[in-house]
């Protein structure tokens, strides 16, 4: 699908802003406490499938937080991104334009990153750190796998999953970015079973930032006019000629 004009999409935004924000309350109030109810819930089913009889789920587990499943991740993502790019109907400049969206993507992630880790003075440990009687993947397979996590607040690797399908869902539309959504809850899955982080970290913590910030790179003219320029500079390196930008 091509990418529609920049322009300012203050409903979306709004409603995209309250809903993050709404998603913080619920976890900040104390009269509310359906996200320590879910953490708790999520974390003593899941730690009670960890232990020397389930050794089939447990080395799964114990991959599924390996290095290279991160390199899997990454694949999966590279798959999704491609996929966006032959679904792309202007086919004129198509990986150039694309390279320019990807570009602008690194460079909202690197930021956000950044403004999480200095803007957010909050954090707390993973529930394997929490509860001394957790059981630990780590203790139970004999290569490299994780289990704890000092800083598990927010969920980093599911923000930049998040942050990802918001800009394949902009500027593909609503097919990859509904399974690219799906992949988000996949590929963030092993860190909740394995005890690294708790399900708030990802389902509120990087959600709600994801909801509240990425708004205002996607429904304003911010990142097309981003991906555009660098698309006209890539294009103008490669054909000196005005680039075409749907």
């Amino acid at each position: 699908m091509p990418v529609s004009p920049p322009s300012i999409s203050l409903s979306r935004i709004l409603f995209y802003n309250l809903l993050g924000i709404a998603l913080v309350l619920s976890w900040w109030s104390p009269d509310i406490l359906i996200w320590e109810y879910l953490d708790d819930a999520i974390f003593f089913t899941t730690n009670a499938w960890l232990n020397d009889a389930n050794t089939l789920w447990v080395t799964i587990v114990a991959l599924l937080n390996n290095r290279l499943f991160d390199v899997g991740s990454m694949l999966t993502l590279l798959g999704l991104y491609l996929w966006a790019i032959s679904r792309d109907p202007v086919r004129e400049h198509r990986l150039l334009r694309w390279g320019g969206i990807g570009i602008t993507m690194l460079l909202t992630a690197g930021i956000l990153s950044q403004a999480v880790r200095y803007a957010i003075p909050y954090s707390h440990p993973s529930p394997t750190l929490v509860y001394d009687n957790a059981n630990l993947i780590t203790e139970l397979v004999d290569f490299s796998t994780k289990a704890v996590s000092a800083d598990s607040f927010p969920g980093d690797h599911g923000l930049m999953l998040m942050l990802f399908t918001a800009f394949v869902w902009r500027f593909s539309g609503r097919t990859v970015g509904l399974v690219s959504a799906l992949s988000v809850v996949i590929l963030s899955a092993p860190r909740i079973l394995g005890g690294a982080h708790w399900f708030s970290d990802i389902y509120m913590g990087a959600l709600s930032i994801s909801l509240v910030a990425l708004p205002w790179v996607l429904c304003t003219p911010v990142a097309p006019s981003i991906a555009q320029r660098i698309t006209n500079t890539l294009i103008q390196v490669k054909w000196p000629r005005p680039a075409i930008w749907p």
